[in-house]
């Protein structure tokens, strides 16, 4: 018998004062049963970044064609493909063949170091991906948010992404890899 995805309600309020968006948006969240919470809440960091009315959760892991978020034009094209982890090289290659532009969020400290040396050159040369890497000790933060029922808040300035919930906060730290 297959495991059932964990679902996590989510009330996210995004201030993000670079693009003049401020937002609540609702909405549940399918941890898949192989996705740890850190990944989780990445997704969600991850939307905050780029919220849009627009933005959607996909099937994620569960699929090998999506991303784990994507943004749609009204034509069905995909203006914007999020991905999360450490893809190959030919994942991503395909990514920036079908979406205008491609966002990855890396993670997992050393690990992720490794990922990006080796893949980091030939990436950086795509003109329409993103590299974007999350520091351990915040995704730790970030992780520990993790609750069934959530409220979070997230304020996106220049260099700056405040994320809190009623107990604890973040200034997360992001290092723009390309």
């Amino acid at each position: 018998m297959a495991l059932n995805a964990t679902l996590f309600k989510t009330t996210l309020d995004v201030s993000d004062i670079r693009r003049h968006y401020y937002q609540t948006h609702q909405f549940t969240v399918a941890r898949h049963p192989s996705e740890t919470d850190e990944r989780m809440m990445l997704r969600i960091l991850a939307f905050a970044l780029y919220a849009d009315e627009y933005l959607e959760f996909t099937k994620g892991l569960s699929t090998d064609d999506e991303p784990d978020l994507w943004l749609k034009s009204l034509t069905g094209e995909i203006d914007l493909w999020i991905e999360l982890g450490l893809p190959s090289e030919k994942r991503m290659r395909k990514a920036r063949g079908i979406a205008k532009q491609v966002v990855l969020l890396i993670y997992g400290g050393r690990t992720a170091q490794m990922w990006w040396d080796e893949h980091g050159a030939k990436i950086s040369r795509y003109g329409n991906v993103r590299v974007i890497e999350v520091n351990p000790e915040d995704s730790a933060v970030l992780t520990a948010m993790a609750q069934r029922t959530m409220k979070l808040q997230c304020t996106i300035d220049e260099g700056s992404v405040w994320f809190s919930d009623a107990t604890s906060n973040v200034d997360v730290q992001l290092i723009n890899r390309c």
